[in-house]
């Protein structure tokens, strides 16, 4: 199955593991849930669906790659206790508590949250010496003499044999007691991945064109050949960074990614084009909705490939706008809360109002410090949190003199207003280029499809789809109609032709 599937299967489990009965007890004790195994090549995307589910859940997240252990650190050091046993007395070997099960239980102190995922990466190329260890924790989920706390559900990942050599064999045994799911590479569905983390569109658009690029491994004269999910997020992240500072992205570093000479050579060429593309179209003055008739002209006469790349540059322009907007929108609500805790605080405390803001300040920055930490949170929600502390920091200038806390609360409430009227403003410019977008692509593609995948970009996207179901698209919803009533079209025909093959069989 592709990765998208396994996050269904493993947020599923999860939510059957934390099931509990009437007296609190889970339903699966925890000795009987069973470890999830994905197995899988690497650079797929395994860790970043492990994060996306405890974000999603809320529960916490501690990831270790279990290469980078020993035996030491899994199991513990061994120091000596003295028993008696019986009236005998007697050493006896003990062991501290494991590495791993003590960040846990860090984590649940640090955070507060008591539910998680303990996520184990490269499990079936540990050590020698680990790996009995190992499979005696994948069949009791002890350490030692420790055991994952309850609430906790463990995850495992791991490569098969013919990626690498140093994969060890699990018997029969151990593989009754773990629920295998194979995961596939699948660029349709990285590709929502890509859209909520804004990977570079020359990326996107490279792939879309050449999807056979997306993922591959070989093996050449001069060793193993590959290009992975995990080469192109990360290529897509320097580009950026790149084209911030005004370096030169070329094929040198293109290589240090892709580890494909082709392919590298191929999107570094395809790259160079991109950027003329986004020279030429000027996509600002396309979404300022002043766009030369000259460019329409061209874009009308493109073929489909460079029609598809000023699409994907329309789209992240779109994509950071309304992003932007979201965030801002998401701070304000967020500041929002904590106004109603500072009035909740202001009738019933004794404090002055800095002080109360002070309080919920170090609140706030324990909650960023706890996320960081290890909740699962995306970046971006941790980015909003920090904007949100940076706005309470800001309001107790705002206060640090005042008198009193209706006064106080009074002038909060102000600058929230001040800051609802410039989120409504910036709402309204994003919104006119958003409609600016789809009269370009009206003007130009028609109803043709490039405005089908225009709108299913945007649906796909959490960014985008979270703002125009705020505050609205009329071209948006006008057109995800006429898409709503074409894929109809196609589950029709789809069906008809199941309907004829089924009566071709029968016959």
């Amino acid at each position: 199955m592709n990765i998208r599937d396994a996050k269904i299967q493993i947020r599923n489990a999860m939510t059957a593991y934390f099931t509990k009965d009437e007296t609190g007890e889970y339903v699966i004790p925890v000795e009987r849930q069973r470890p999830v195994f994905l197995m899988g090549p690497p650079g797929i995307g395994k860790t970043a669906i492990m994060e996306q589910i405890a974000s999603e859940m809320g529960v916490g997240l501690l990831s270790y790659s279990m290469t980078h252990h020993t035996r030491q650190s899994a199991l513990g050091l061994p120091f000596i206790e003295h028993k008696n046993y019986q009236g005998m007395e007697c050493d006896v070997s003990e062991y501290t508590m494991s590495e791993i099960i003590a960040s846990i239980y860090e984590q649940m102190e640090e955070t507060g949250v008591r539910e998680g995922i303990l996520f184990l990466d490269e499990i079936n190329c540990v050590s020698e010496t680990l790996a009995p260890v190992m499979l005696q924790f994948l069949q009791y989920k002890v350490f030692g003499r420790h055991r994952v706390p309850d609430g906790w559900i463990v995850v495992t990942a791991g490569n098969p044999p013919e990626y690498n050599h140093s994969v060890r064999e699990f018997d029969i045994v151990t593989w009754d007691r773990l629920k295998r799911i194979d995961v596939e590479p699948d660029y349709e569905a990285w590709k929502e991945y890509a859209y909520q983390t804004s990977v570079h569109p020359s990326v996107l658009t490279y792939l879309e064109i050449k999807k056979n690029d997306f993922y591959r491994v070989e093996s050449t004269v001069e060793g193993k050949s590959f290009v992975t999910a995990r080469g192109w997020d990360d290529l897509s992240q320097m580009i950026r960074l790149y084209e911030m500072h005004g370096l030169k992205v070329d094929e040198d570093l293109v290589r240090q990614y892709l580890q494909n000479a082709k392919i590298a050579k191929d999107f570094s060429a395809y790259y160079d084009l991109f950027r003329k593309y986004r020279s030429d179209y000027q996509v600002d003055r396309i979404l300022n909705g002043d766009v030369p008739q000259e460019i329409k002209d061209r874009a009308g006469r493109a073929l489909f490939d460079e029609r598809l790349s000023l699409l994907g540059l329309i789209l992240d322009g779109i994509r950071d706008l309304l992003k932007g907007v979201m965030e801002q929108d998401a701070t304000a609500m967020g500041d929002l809360e904590e106004l109603k805790k500072f009035r909740e605080n202001s009738l019933h405390g004794q404090q002055n109002p800095a002080e109360i803001m002070q309080m919920l300040i170090q609140e706030k920055q324990k909650e960023i410090a706890a996320a960081r930490r290890g909740s699962g949170r995306p970046a971006d929600e941790v980015r909003v949190m920090k904007k949100i502390a940076g706005t309470m920091e800001r309001q107790e200038t705002l206060i640090a003199v005042t008198a009193g806390s209706e006064k106080a609360f009074e002038i909060l409430k102000n600058d929230f207003t001040r800051m609802i009227e410039e989120l409504k403003t910036a709402a309204a410019e994003a919104g006119r280029k958003l409609e600016n977008a789809f009269r370009f692509c009206e003007d130009v593609f028609g109803e043709g499809q490039e405005m089908l995948i225009f709108v299913t970009e945007l649906t796909s996207n959490r960014h985008c789809s979270g703002f125009i179901g705020k505050y609205g698209c009329e071209a948006y919803f006008r057109h995800n109609k006429e898409l709503l009533f074409y894929e109809r079209d196609r589950e029709i025909d789809r069906r008809i032709d199941e309907l004829s093959i089924d009566g071709l069989r029968s016959e």
